[in-house]
């Protein structure tokens, strides 16, 4: 086989191919080490990488597949942790200066629990400053690239993550969403996001333990890899209040669903959100595969109330507990991003907060009562085609100005308030020849249906060449116009602590 059909393997086929032994976790790893070496300097996915731990983890799972005892569901799988979320021993910066020299001494509890499942945590990948925007760029690492095109924005905040599963370097990656942070690059790379309830996957390091609005979710190529993963990542912590129990296998095995017997709502503005007309007529075309294939497609009402104002509000909020001490302390060592955040905290009071989370109560309410009537509603994921990476945020979408950086995230973000799941697919290209993500929405605490969803969605999809994933030409990429690292100010601190991780962590991819 190929390297390159190897790499294009679904997670749950390479570990179907270790237990059958055609395969070894060295073998794999190889192949991964081998594609980002080669590619990763082409959009700049991967930040930090342990390949030292990784070949010795590898060695090790390969033993262990051979005698028939993998450690766990995801023995000798090497998988990439976005750049937000802490690995023990493994340089983790937060795409901040502040931390360009950090390496904790434990792992965020998700990591934790994907390593103790087997997977091996080879790579960090890139992010925003401290997760801020939809545009994978910050002054350690530089920017990340769309693998479709360097030139263009992979999205963000998991903006690193989307494009090393489109460019084939890893078969999962880890994600997180706020406001359309895994959800977004996922549509812009080709790949599928899932963003769960907020009770499916423990968060105790929140600052906001009572706020929901940021969750912790799997990126991968297909959804059956999205489950494989959520099955293992789905947890209760104490930490984290709006967590439940677990359940051993919950999302291992979902009940089909015949798409004859679904009801689909359908919004191309989430509410009233702008959108270029392009990418209204894209999904438009994608209703009409749709349409004949389900029991009802018909409009949904999602003018659920003042979404932006309460999503600036909660976000504002909680961006002021993270970083407000730290921004009035040392400004000069935040980006732009981080400080507008804060700044717009500072002009809120308590009756403002107050009504958000009033105001969050009633959309989500309203949204129950329409959900009645669907059993998930489909929309786009981006409002617009992937845009220059040199452009920190979309200005204006459909002649309209945005008055902040991530209002262009509106049709992802305004999804948020509910708590609920959605998921991006990809569905073919716009009209501009990139990925174009489809994104379907559940109600809350309804992870079961809307995955089994959009798994037949997939498969529909898949059969279709004009809607099937688009893969990415990396041998053709040529290189970004404008160097993805130019804009580095603070190179990462190869100083003591380093020599134990491959030191010189760029040129070793």
């Amino acid at each position: 086989m190929s390297s390159d059909a190897l790499l294009a393997r679904s997670a749950c086929e390479v570990l179907a191919a270790f237990k059958a032994r055609t395969l070894t976790p060295s073998a794999y790893l190889a192949a991964c080490l081998a594609q980002i070496t080669r590619f990763n300097p082409k959009i700049n996915a991967i930040a930090a990488m342990d390949i030292e731990g990784a070949i010795a983890c590898a060695a090790a799972a390969t033993k262990r597949w051979q005698d028939g005892s993998p450690l766990g569901p995801l023995d000798g799988l090497p998988i990439g942790v976005k750049d937000l979320q802490n690995t023990k021993g493994l340089l983790t910066t937060h795409g901040s200066i502040r931390a360009r020299g950090h390496i904790p001494e434990s792992d965020l509890p998700l990591v934790a629990r994907l390593r103790a499942a087997g997977a091996i945590i080879l790579a960090k990948t890139n992010v925003p400053e401290l997760g801020a925007g939809g545009n994978s760029r910050n002054r350690i690492w530089g920017a990340t690239g769309n693998p479709f095109d360097a030139n263009l924005i992979a999205g963000g905040s998991s903006g690193g993550s989307a494009a090393a599963l489109a460019a084939n370097f890893l078969p999962l990656c880890t994600g997180s969403d706020t406001g359309g942070s895994l959800r977004m690059p996922a549509a812009l790379c080709g790949v599928v996001g899932y963003r769960p309830s907020v009770d499916v996957i423990a968060h105790p390091t929140r600052p906001l333990g009572w706020s929901g609005i940021s969750v912790l979710g799997p990126m991968a190529r297909t959804v059956d890899d999205i489950t494989l993963m959520l099955d293992v990542c789905q947890s209760c912590d104490a930490d984290d209040p709006l967590t439940a129990p677990s359940v051993t296998g919950r999302f291992a095995k979902l009940p089909p669903t015949d798409l004859r017997d679904l009801r689909v709502g359908f919004s191309e503005d989430f509410g009233g959100a702008p959108v270029e007309q392009s990418i209204r007529e894209t999904f438009r075309a994608r209703l009409e595969v749709l349409r004949p294939q389900v029991k009802a497609c018909r409009a949904a009402d999602l003018d659920l109330g003042d979404m932006d104002r309460c999503f600036d509000i909660l976000r504002a909020e909680s961006f002021g507990v993270a970083f407000g001490e730290a921004v009035a302390q040392d400004p000069d060592s935040f980006g732009a991003h981080i400080k507008e955040n804060v700044a717009l905290g500072q002009t809120m009071s308590l009756a403002d907060r107050g009504w958000a989370h009033a105001e969050q109560t009633r959309i989500l309410r309203k949204f129950n009562a329409l959900m009645a009537e669907f059993d998930v509603i489909v929309l786009p994921t981006s409002p617009v085609s992937p845009f220059a990476w040199t452009e920190p945020y979309a200005e204006t979408i459909d002649g309209q100005k945005m008055d902040i950086y991530y209002r262009w995230l509106a049709l992802c973000y305004r999804g948020s308030l509910t708590g609920g799941p959605s998921i991006t697919l990809p569905c073919g290209r716009d009209a501009a020849g990139m990925p174009f993500g489809l994104q379907v929405v559940g109600p809350l605490r309804g992870d079961e249906g809307l995955l089994s969803a959009a798994k037949a969605m997939e498969v529909l999809f898949e059969n279709l060449e004009h809607t099937e994933r688009p893969l990415a030409n990396l041998e053709r990429l040529p290189h970004s116009d404008v160097d993805l690292r130019s804009i580095v100010t603070h190179p990462v601190d190869l100083g003591a602590g380093l020599a134990g991780q491959n030191a010189d962590l760029r040129t070793a991819v």
